[in-house]
């Protein structure tokens, strides 16, 4: 073995045995859900954490901290001990948005000040319409929003999310003024686009797939790469004509705090995608259209980069703030 490897081997050993000494057993594992429980981060963090609690034979606690859509508890993870023991699942607009909407409720940078560790699930957005829109199709849509210029609303679950994004890039790819009416979460916003109050929204599949499959409901069209399996009529934008390459998608990541030993976010990164190929997991984050995660930490890295740079051109395009 050359020298160099037999010095990056020393080196490594006394690293890699002090997190299978002295991890993960010591105590429980925290993994923080920056939003209050009961919602599709909650009930995803919490399917994955009963597993990998079994994987590691240890102890994996769920922490909600809500606010600041999601910094308040971002800001507690990131300000945790690097030592394994404090994990976050952290999603798009928290992770690589909502500094660059609202810095005021960011004093930390997301992306420095938390490390990668796993991809957790990726999810489309669907772009929904209630029984009194008179538009069938996105095309209908924009032909109405063409004739209506500011006069339809969209909504979402609020300023600076992902779903906001996806919107004002279809709104600038597709030519239309459509006004947005931004909700703090996500409860109201299907009792107003049935009612009638809002004329469309955009979703999460999570949430649309089971509204459209009750026929509450009606979808013009998927953000995703292809068309859901759930919902195999609707088609994708990206196969529609001028959106060619309209992809969008929600995720959430687990991280940890920046300085957590490499060892330990290889074995956390190595469990978790052994939790997510699991048959009964992929099951049930194909039951809401989302695909379970997959790849290495620095995988994710390079991926939240990518999204984070995309999102900051499309907010200084569409001028969000919050």
């Amino acid at each position: 073995m050359p020298r160099n490897l037999l010095l990056a081997a020393a080196l490594l050993a006394p690293v890699l045995a002090s997190a299978q000494a002295g991890w993960p057993a010591a105590k429980p594992i925290t993994l923080v859900v920056p939003y209050t429980a009961g919602g599709s981060v909650d009930y995803n963090a919490r399917l994955v954490a009963q597993r990998l609690s079994q994987r590691l034979k240890q102890t994996v606690l769920i922490d909600n901290i809500g606010g600041a859509g999601g910094a308040v508890g971002l800001a507690k993870a990131a300000a945790a001990a690097p030592d394994g023991y404090t994990l976050v699942a952290g999603t798009d607009s928290a992770i690589a948005i909502g500094k660059l909407v609202n810095p005021a409720a960011y004093r930390f940078d997301p992306l420095q000040a938390l490390t990668p560790v796993a991809m957790l699930n990726t999810a489309p957005l669907v772009l929904v319409a209630g029984p009194k829109m008179p538009a069938r199709t996105y095309a209908d849509f924009v032909q109405l929003a063409k004739a209506k210029p500011g006069q339809l609303t969209y909504a979402t679950s609020g300023v600076g999310t992902v779903l906001q994004l996806a919107m004002e890039l279809l709104k600038e790819r597709s030519a239309i003024y459509v006004t947005h009416v931004p909700y703090r979460g996500g409860g109201q916003i299907a009792t107003d686009v049935i009612g009638g109050q809002v004329d469309v929204a955009m979703l999460v599949s999570t949430t649309a797939v089971p509204q459209v499959l009750g026929g509450r409901m009606r979808a013009l069209g998927v953000t995703g790469p292809a068309r859901l399996d759930s919902l195999p009529n609707v088609p994708a934008f990206s196969e529609m004509p001028g959106l060619k390459g309209h992809v969008m998608v929600s995720w959430t990541g687990i991280f940890a705090p920046t300085g957590t030993p490499p060892a330990i976010v290889h074995r956390l990164n190595e469990e978790l995608n052994a939790v997510l190929q699991e048959p009964e997991v992929r099951a049930r984050f194909g039951e809401q259209g989302a695909l379970p995660g997959s790849g290495s930490a620095e995988d994710l890295g390079r991926f939240v980069q990518a999204e984070h740079a995309r999102y900051r051109e499309i907010v200084r395009k569409a001028n969000i703030k919050e």
